[in-house]
């Protein structure tokens, strides 16, 4: 199964790699956001969490597709997005990164729309303050690069303890975010969108492993030629496997973290 990886070029030749772009409704590409939703989709498949009755909680949802595709399973999904002010303010709304509907979420029909209407809610969700309202409540949580825009370094890690309260025992937990391939010592570390070093993600694992949480992770970073190829803003190209943030060249991790029975 997969493991808590970083973002590589193999992944892109699996079967299951394709498979999970079909299911998703994109079009294959060399870029890493679609790593994350295909990263994510298999590593719930694979887990077995995905299936008629299970309870997913989705943090940052966005418009990405794994709402619908989630529900399509026969999951019951609570989506959740920061408040529009909040996202209007940090702008997520003008670059169309921010949930703005039911309807838009499912456009692509991913799910069947009756199916979707009965199964998924959206409720607004500050990822800094997780209510215990959410606790013990779900077979598994997912984001797609969504906590490294918690406002720091400290406030992500946080995040990825602080999840697992809304787990019931045994169950998934997957997240990415912005792995910092630059640096071990210097990165961003607060604002908008921070970049999270190795050391930083070492934290969280031990952290995570000393609350008797399971966690299996491979630190090794691809070497392809595509790899080579570093995105520049505005990021318009389809090979952005990697990316240039401030002065660091970052990429995609993921997590997969299985709560204590």
């Amino acid at each position: 199964m997969l493991k808590s990886q970083i973002c590589k070029q193999e992944d892109f030749e699996t079967a299951w790699f394709r498979q999970a772009c079909d299911k998703c409704k994109e079009p294959f590409r060399y870029h890493r956001k679609l790593w994350e939703f295909c990263y994510i989709y298999q590593g719930l498949l694979e887990r077995g969490v995905l299936s008629p009755g299970k309870c997913g909680l989705g943090f940052g949802v966005g418009t990405e597709p794994l709402v619908p595709l989630f529900a399509s399973h026969g999951c019951h999904i609570t989506a959740t997005d920061l408040d529009y002010d909040s996202a209007l303010a940090r702008g997520w709304v003008q670059t169309n990164q921010h949930f703005s509907s039911m309807a838009k979420i499912n456009e692509k029909g991913i799910c069947d729309p009756e199916q979707f209407q009965r199964l998924v809610r959206f409720q607004t969700l500050n990822m800094n303050s997780i209510g215990p309202e959410y606790h013990n409540q779900y077979d598994f949580t997912w984001s797609s690069c969504s906590f490294e825009h918690c406002g720091s370094i400290e406030l992500g890690k946080q995040f990825t303890v602080n999840q697992m309260d809304c787990l019931k025992p045994g169950g998934i937990a997957i997240h990415t975010t912005e792995f910092n391939l630059s640096s071990n010592d210097g990165t961003l570390d607060s604002g908008p969108t921070v970049i999270f070093r190795l050391q930083d993600i070492e934290w969280m694992v031990q952290t995570l492993r000393q609350m008797g949480h399971s966690i299996d992770i491979d630190y090794s970073v691809g070497m392809s030629e595509l790899e080579s190829y570093v995105d520049v803003p505005p990021y318009l190209s389809d090979t952005h496997m990697r990316l240039q943030l401030g002065q660091y060249i970052s990429t995609s991790i993921g997590l997969i973290i299985k709560k204590a029975e």
